[in-house]
């Protein structure tokens, strides 16, 4: 399981009470808009909402993200998420940590907590 398992019923949730939805051209947007609804694009990445409701989404999100990582830390525990995240992001064939602590930026989760888990397991990966 990892955080975008976790969070992504909770962002459907919040994303059909305010109105977002995702768009990625003008065809689409014309297909999920709604007449006299002022919308915004929300960081860049076709997430579209009403204007209205745009703060709100954003706290929303960052809310979810909290309760996400929690839920994640609860249920998986440092440690497995950090393995998770080094076999994830490749860092034993890498010898390198450094996009794992960038995807772990929002943990309470340390550069070294990550080389422990590193060094504990690259001896056993076969390469």
């Amino acid at each position: 399981m990892s955080l975008s398992t976790i969070t992504a019923p909770m962002q459907t949730a919040l994303f059909e009470r305010l109105g977002a939805f995702f768009a990625f051209g003008k065809e689409q947007f014309n297909q999920k808009r709604k007449e006299g609804v002022e919308y915004v694009l929300i960081k860049g990445m076709g997430l579209i909402c009403p204007k209205e409701h745009a703060e709100e989404l954003g706290k929303g999100l960052a809310d979810i993200t909290k309760q996400g990582i929690a839920l994640d830390l609860e249920q998986n525990g440092k440690d497995k998420i950090i393995e998770r995240e080094l076999w994830n992001y490749e860092c034993f064939y890498q010898c390198d940590i450094s996009d794992c602590v960038d995807a772990l930026t929002s943990y309470p989760i340390t550069r070294k907590e990550i080389q422990t888990v590193f060094d504990r397991i690259f001896p056993t990966v076969d390469m």
